[in-house]
């Protein structure tokens, strides 16, 4: 449904020199999936969503939506392709003098819908978006999450294939937000509408994304279904995202003593990440008895993530160097992910 191939976006600075925000940067995203773009800020999260409806037009590359090339269409044929493309943003632009009904007709109006197709096309939408009792009311008189809700409603006005979500969430607070990802989810799923929504909040990825792209510095670097991007990231950003989100990370004073390399009197400390049979499997017992180690355990938890069950742990291997290495091979051996995080020194 969205296809960009090597989309690349130049500004110019206010220096005259040139900025690369996106580089080659190449997405797909199927009919009715909800893919996330995850990323920090200035990362070319927004340049890139906004190359998919050319609002920024790419400087290099090609953009697809729903079998269209949109960077070879003319202007009007590009503002028609437009209404199969809804867009909901951070701060909802919503039009103060005008009521919740108004607000989402305005698209309607702007397509040149007679009046009373526009209303027969209000009310369900209202309805879908739990503010069938708001239609007479003022943006002032709305929460946060209900002007989200009014602009969701507006994008959804034109009966789009595609919805844009630019960081639609970051404005609101914990529990509202939870109220819109559900909503995203209903009408996901009650329209086939293909939802590519961008947020640095690992939450949002977790709770409604099929799959998740990382960007970092313009470039696409990571890609993957949403349950092996939590279980396994194949990148050191894609594990700092993943480690934040789940505050796992080895207590301050052991950080201090960790050492890069191993030496005559250290052992190693392991970050693992259990997934599928592992998390019930008894690894850990299984392991201190094969392999003649101890095992100091530091941190663990347990995640639900979506249909998967994610177990993590931060744990001490002690033993001899022998023992330790046979210990680490005996880990990577089995359907988990280990990392070692360093080696510290200890007299046992």
């Amino acid at each position: 449904m969205i296809e960009l191939h090597n989309v690349s976006k130049t500004y110019e600075s206010k220096k005259g020199a040139p900025v690369e925000a996106l580089k080659a940067a190449s997405l797909h995203v199927p009919k009715g999936q909800i893919h996330g773009v995850i990323g920090l800020s200035g990362a070319g999260k927004s340049t890139l969503i906004r190359c998919v409806n050319l609002l920024e037009r790419p400087t290099t590359g090609t953009v697809k939506v729903d079998g269209q090339e949109l960077t070879q269409l003319s202007r009007d044929a590009l503002n028609k392709a437009r209404h199969g493309i809804g867009m909901i943003f951070q701060h909802f632009n919503l039009l103060t003098s005008r009521t919740v009904s108004a607000n989402v007709a305005l698209p309607l109006e702007l397509m040149g819908m007679r009046r009373a197709e526009i209303q027969q096309r209000i009310a369900p939408l209202l309805e879908l978006v739990g503010l069938a009792d708001k239609a007479n009311q003022y943006p002032a008189q709305l929460s946060g999450g209900q002007k989200q809700r009014v602009a969701i409603a507006r994008a959804l006005a034109s009966q789009p294939r595609v919805l844009l979500c630019d960081e639609a969430t970051s404005a609101l607070d914990p529990q509202t937000t939870g109220s819109i990802l559900e909503l995203l989810q209903d009408i996901n799923r009650k329209l086939g509408l293909t939802i590519l929504l961008i947020t640095h909040e690992m939450e949002v990825v977790k709770a409604i994304c099929h799959r998740v792209s990382l960007i970092s510095d313009g470039m696409l670097v990571e890609d993957a279904e949403v349950g092996d991007f939590f279980t396994a990231p194949r990148t050191q950003l894609g594990r700092e995202f993943l480690n934040d989100f789940l505050e796992l990370e080895p207590p301050r004073e052991l950080v201090d003593q960790l050492e890069e390399q191993p030496g005559p009197k250290t052992h190693p400390v392991v970050r693992l990440a259990f997934s599928g049979d592992a998390v019930s499997t008894p690894l850990i017992s299984r392991l201190a008895r094969d392999c003649g180690i101890d095992v100091s355990i530091l941190q663990a938890k347990v995640e639900s993530i979506q249909d998967r069950t994610l177990g993590l742990m931060i744990a001490e291997l002690m033993g001899n160097a022998a023992d330790t290495q046979k210990a680490l091979d005996y880990l990577q051996q089995h359907d988990l992910t280990v990392e070692v995080l360093g080696h510290v020194q200890r007299d046992v």
